[in-house]
């Protein structure tokens, strides 16, 4: 061979893919780029941003801004209002960052429901809101009995202790909404809540007491306890709940109800909650 025809070499596979890698790996970080920014102050108190502003904060062609937005709301990763035509975060990547924390707070919690239960010689479940539902996420006994197939069952989160615990932070508007389906008045006669106005104050007094307490309002011979467990914002995200039948734990609620809330507290801290008195006072019920 000449020289010329060494000048004319072609690349060789391993090249070309590595210069595909390397490719792929900036089209990458330009995206991350995307998400930083759709995740910034300016975007969420705005709703969104548009094309034009985005590619102004990444520095990028409009053209380009927009191809990849595309592309990421394809995969449910960024979302476009329909009515303003500015982009979001979406619901796909909302659902990923959920499972992570999900599967942190059920690390963080299961030694700590562990030790109150063999406090409490009972059943404690870590539980979570899921619409208009208490969703049980971990169950843990210290001793023989146990109350079995709770774990990934949904109940109804208006007649529960940890119902009311978890919509500690809602107001009365965002409780008609959460509970705008929900039949409040057939199945739980014993209940003491048979409409959002008495929700309502059932929450305020878990608010005001620290945890919520039911006596046989879900099911007759049934009582519990439940505390909120908040994340580094300070929202409830999860309740520590724990039920017995009424004759052994009847007479002993606010014993209960007080050492579940140093529990919750415990796992509150360890997902970075950073206690502060509040002087907000709660909306008021009209």
């Amino acid at each position: 061979m000449n020289g010329s025809d060494d000048s004319t070499m072609t690349v060789p596979d391993e090249g070309r893919g590595g210069a595909a890698a390397r490719s792929q790996g900036h089209g990458l970080r330009r995206d991350i780029d995307l998400l930083e920014a759709l995740a910034g102050a300016e975007a969420q108190q705005g709703g969104g941003l548009g094309v034009v502003r985005l590619a102004q904060l990444v520095g990028r062609e409009k053209s380009q801004v927009s191809r990849a937005l595309k592309a990421l709301a394809e995969q449910g990763v960024v979302e476009r209002d329909p009515d303003t035509l500015e982009y979001r975060l979406g619901w796909r990547l909302f659902s990923l960052v959920a499972r992570t924390s999900e599967n942190r707070l059920v690390r963080t919690a299961e030694p700590v429901l562990h030790v109150l239960s063999a406090q409490l010689e009972e059943t404690c479940h870590l539980c979570v809101l899921r619409d208009d539902e208490v969703l049980t996420l971990l169950s843990v006994s210290g001793h023989d009995y146990r109350a079995h197939g709770w774990e990934g069952r949904g109940v109804p989160a208006a007649h529960t202790s940890a119902g009311r615990v978890l919509l500690m932070d809602a107001s009365p508007d965002e409780l008609y909404v959460r509970l705008a389906g929900s039949d409040l008045t057939s199945g739980y006669e014993q209940s003491r809540v048979h409409s959002v106005h008495e929700f309502w104050a059932r929450v305020q007094e878990g608010r005001e007491r620290g945890w919520a307490e039911v006596s046989e309002e879900f099911e007759p011979g049934l009582v519990g306890v439940s505390a909120p467990i908040r994340d580094f914002r300070g929202r409830v995200v999860a309740a520590i709940n724990v039920s017995a039948r009424a004759e052994r734990l009847g007479q002993a609620l606010d014993r209960a109800g007080r050492r579940t809330l140093a529990a919750a507290n415990r796992v509150s801290l360890e997902l970075g909650w950073e206690p502060r008195p509040s002087a907000s006072v709660p909306p008021r019920f009209t």
